[in-house]
C-alpha cells in the first residue's frame, strides 16, 4: 500500500467509525465501544507507518481536483512533511487513549454512543487539517471541529453551565472564523490557488499584494481556535464538558489547529513585520495573563485550562520569532503531558467525589487512593513546569532559544522587539507555571479538605492510558534531539543562558509556592462543615448556586470554606480576586458587546412592535372600516339604489355645468 493511500486512511478510518457508531448505536449497542476504539487505533497505526516512510525527508505531495470551479481550483491534496506526520501521530495517540479511557469514564452514560461517534468525527476532522494540502479542504476539518466541540462540550446539556459553555465556545470561535474565511479568500485571490505549496511559492515570489492585511485576518481565526487573547475566554468555560473531551481538545485537537495552521503558512506571516509583532504581543499577553489566572483558580480543570492557554502562548511566541520547528516541538510535547494531566484529573475528580467545581480546596487523602493518577500527574506537572529532563523542559527551551536568537539579531525572520517580548514573557511565565503547578500538586494531593467517601478503584482502562501517555511526557524531549530533520533542520537543544535562566526561575517559583503553602498551613484554622465562612480577605460569602454559575469557590455552602492553606492567595495578594475572575475579560465583553447588542435588540423589538406593527394594524383597521362602510351601503332596496344613482347623476350634471360656466 502506497504512502498516500495510507495517509488517506488516517482521517478516513475515524470518520467511518463515527458514521457506523451513529448508525448502530441504538440497534447494536454491543458494537459501540469497538467502533469507537478500533478505527482510531487503526488510524494511529497508519499514521505511524506514514511517519516512518516519510522519515522527515522531502515532503510527499499528492492532489486531485475535486470539481471544476471556473476560477481558483479546489483540490483534495495531501502534504506530508515532518510536521504533519508527527502531529498526526500525536492526534492518533491521544484520541486512542481518550476513546479507551472513555469506555470506563462514561461506561454508565446513556449518551455514550453519540459521544464516542462525535469524538471519532472530531479526531477525523483534526487529522484532515493536519494532512491537508489545500486550504479549502483544511477549512472543512476546521469547521467540523467547531461543531463537534459544540456538541461535546454540551454533552451534559441538562445543566445550564454545559449549555452556556457549548454556545460560548461555538460563538467565540465563529467570531474569529469570519475574518479567517475572508483572509483565506483574499489569500487565494492573490496567489491564484488554495494549495499550500502554491501559496508559499507566491509568498516567496512576492506575489501577495497585502500580506499584513491577510495575515491579520487569519490571526483572528487562529486566536479564536487556539484560545489566544482576546478570544481565549471560551476555553476555561468549556470545562463543563466531560473530562476526556477536555483532554482531547487541549492536547491534540481544536486548540492545536490554529498553531499548526500558522506553522504551515509561517512564511506568509513572516512577510509582514507588523503581523509578527502583533503575534508576539498577543502571545506575551496570553502567556502571562493565563498563568496568573491559573494561580488563582480552585477548580482543577480550570487551572489546567488556563495552563493550556499559556502553553499555546509559548507556541504562538515561537511562531512570532519565526521558528515553527520550536512551535510544533512544544505542541507535540505539550500534547502528551497535558493529556495526562486532564485524564488524571478525571480520576482525581472521581475519587474525590467533588461537585462540578472539582475544587482542589476540598480534596484530601488522594495520593494513596489514586496512586496511578498521583504518579503520572506528578510526572506531567514536572514536564509542565519544564524541569529537566522531562519533555516540557526541552520543548520550552526551544521556544526561549528561538526568542533569544531573534532578540540578539542572530535571526532576521522577525523584528528584534518581538524576540525580546517573547523572551521576557516566556521567562516570567516559566516562573508562574512552576508556581501554579506546585500549587495544584500540593492542594490536590497534600490538601487538608474533608476526605470524600471512597468510590472504589477506577477501571483499568482509565489508569492504563495514563502510563502510556506518561512515557512520552518523560522521554520525548530527549528523543527530539535526534529529530532535528523533522523540524526544518533547526537545532532544538537548549543553550546555557536560557536553560539556566528558565530552570532557575522555575525552581524559584516552585520553592516559593511550597514555602507559602507551609506558611499558610501553619496559620490555617479549621472551619466547621457547613459553617458560613467569610473570605480570608473579607470578601462576602456566596451560595453554592452562585459558585457554580460564576466558577468561584462556594464559601459557607454544603462544604467547608476554601482551604486557608492556599498559597495562591498569599502570592497574588490583592491581585488574586481579579486573577480568579480571568481579569474580568468576560465582564468587559459583556459591557462592550453584549449590552449594546441587547440594547439594539430591544430597540428593534420596540420599533417592530410599536411602529411597524402599528402601521400593519392601522392598514388592517382602515380596510375593515372601509369594508364596513361599503357593506352598510348594500341595503338590498332597489328604490334606494335608484335614488342614489339619480342623486349621483344630478351631482355630476351640476358639476359639469359649473365647470362649463367657469370655462
Amino acid at each position: 500500500m502506497t504512502t498516500t493511500t495510507l495517509a488517506v486512511l488516517v482521517p478516513l478510518l475515524p470518520f467511518l467509525g463515527a458514521a457506523a457508531g451513529l448508525l448502530l448505536g441504538r440497534t447494536a449497542p454491543g458494537f459501540v465501544r469497538p467502533l469507537a476504539v478500533l478505527p482510531t487505533l487503526g488510524a494511529l497505526a497508519a499514521a505511524v507507518v506514514v511517519a516512518v516512510r516519510q522519515g522527515g525527508q522531502e515532503a510527499v505531495d499528492a492532489a486531485t481536483e475535486l470539481t471544476p470551479t471556473g476560477s481558483v481550483p479546489i483540490e483534495l491534496a495531501l502534504h506530508l512533511d515532518g510536521f504533519a506526520v508527527l502531529t498526526a501521530m500525536l492526534v492518533g495517540l491521544v484520541a486512542s487513549c481518550v476513546q479507551i479511557y472513555s469506555t470506563g469514564y462514561l461506561r454508565d452514560d446513556p449518551r455514550y454512543p453519540s459521544y464516542a461517534a462525535l469524538v471519532s468525527l472530531f479526531t477525523s476532522a483534526m487529522l484532515l487539517v493536519v494532512y491537508s494540502g489545500d486550504l479549502m479542504v483544511l477549512l472543512v476539518g476546521w469547521e467540523i471541529m467547531g461543531i463537534c466541540s459544540y456538541f461535546l462540550v454540551g454533552h451534559y446539556w441538562e445543566t445550564p453551565e454545559a449549555r452556556a459553555a457549548s454556545l460560548k465556545a461555538f460563538l467565540v470561535t465563529k467570531l474569529g472564523d469570519v475574518p479567517f474565511l475572508i483572509g483565506l479568500f483574499a489569500l487565494a485571490i492573490d496567489a491564484g490557488t488554495f494549495r499550500i505549496t502554491g501559496i508559499l511559492n507566491s509568498v516567496a515570489a512576492g506575489a501577495i499584494d497585502h500580506p499584513t492585511f491577510v495575515a491579520l485576518l487569519l490571526l483572528a481565526g487562529v486566536a479564536g481556535k487556539s484560545a489566544q487573547f482576546p478570544l481565549h475566554t471560551w476555553l476555561p468555560d468549556a470545562m463543563a464538558g466531560p473530562t476526556p473531551v477536555s483532554a482531547l481538545i487541549h492536547a491534540a485537537t481544536m486548540v492545536a489547529a490554529g498553531i499548526y495552521f500558522v506553522a504551515r503558512l509561517l512564511p506568509l506571516f513572516a512577510a509582514s513585520a507588523a503581523a509578527m509583532t502583533v503575534l508576539a504581543v498577543m502571545a506575551a499577553v496570553t502567556m502571562v495573563g493565563s498563568a496568573l489566572a491559573a494561580l488563582a483558580q480552585d477548580d482543577i480543570k480550570r487551572v489546567l485550562a488556563y495552563s493550556t492557554i499559556g502553553q499555546l502562548g509559548y507556541m504562538a511566541g515561537a511562531l512570532a520569532v519565526g521558528d515553527r520547528g520550536a512551535a510544533v516541538f512544544h505542541l507535540l510535547s505539550h500534547g502528551a503531558f497535558k493529556a495526562v494531566l486532564f485524564l488524571a484529573a478525571g480520576v482525581v475528580i472521581h475519587a474525590a467525589g467533588t461537585n462540578s467545581l472539582a475544587a482542589m480546596s476540598r480534596m484530601s487523602g488522594l495520593a494513596r487512593r489514586v496512586p496511578d493518577a498521583y504518579w503520572t500527574m506528578t510526572v506531567a506537572l514536572l514536564a509542565l513546569a519544564a524541569i529537566p529532563p522531562f519533555a516540557g523542559f526541552f520543548s520550552k527551551e526551544a521556544v526561549l532559544v528561538a526568542a533569544e536568537y531573534t532578540a540578539l539579531g542572530d535571526r532576521d525572520v522577525a523584528p528584534a522587539g518581538a524576540g525580546w517580548t517573547v523572551l521576557a514573557a516566556g521567562l516570567l511565565t516559566a516562573l508562574l507555571t512552576a508556581a501554579y503547578a506546585m500549587r495544584l500538586w500540593l492542594l490536590t494531593f497534600r490538601g487538608k479538605g474533608a476526605e470524600a467517601p471512597d468510590h472504589g478503584r477506577q477501571p483499568v482502562a482509565m489508569n492504563a492510558v495514563l502510563w502510556v501517555l506518561a512515557l512520552p511526557s518523560l522521554t520525548f524531549g530527549l528523543a527530539a534531539v535526534v529529530l532535528d530533520d523533522w523540524f526544518d533542520g533547526n537545532a532544538l537543544t537548549p543553550t546555557t543562558n536560557t536553560a539556566v535562566l528558565s530552570t532557575g526561575v522555575a525552581l524559584i517559583g516552585g520553592l516559593v509556592t511550597y514555602g507559602a503553602w507551609r506558611h499558610t498551613t501553619a496559620r490555617a484554622t479549621t472551619v466547621p462543615m457547613g459553617a458560613v465562612a467569610a473570605h480570608p480577605q473579607g470578601e462576602p460569602a456566596v451560595s453554592e448556586a452562585e459558585a457554580i454559575a460564576t466558577h468561584t469557590p462556594a464559601y459557607g455552602s454544603i462544604a467547608s470554606a476554601p482551604d486557608p492553606a492556599d498559597p495562591g492567595r498569599l502570592l497574588l495578594g490583592p491581585l488574586h480576586r481579579h486573577a480568579a475572575a480571568g481579569f474580568h475579560v468576560d465582564a468587559a465583553y459583556h459591557v462592550l458587546f453584549v449590552r449594546p447588542v441587547q440594547a439594539a435588540a430591544s430597540l428593534v423589538r420596540f420599533l417592530d412592535r410599536e411602529v411597524v406593527d402599528t402601521y400593519v394594524r392601522g392598514a388592517g383597521l382602515t380596510t375593515g372600516l372601509l369594508g364596513a362602510a361599503v357593506r352598510r351601503a348594500q341595503t338590498g332596496n332597489v328604490q334606494t339604489y335608484l335614488s342614489v344613482l339619480l342623486a349621483g347623476s344630478v351631482a355630476l350634471a351640476i358639476a359639469a355645468v359649473l365647470v362649463a360656466a367657469g370655462a
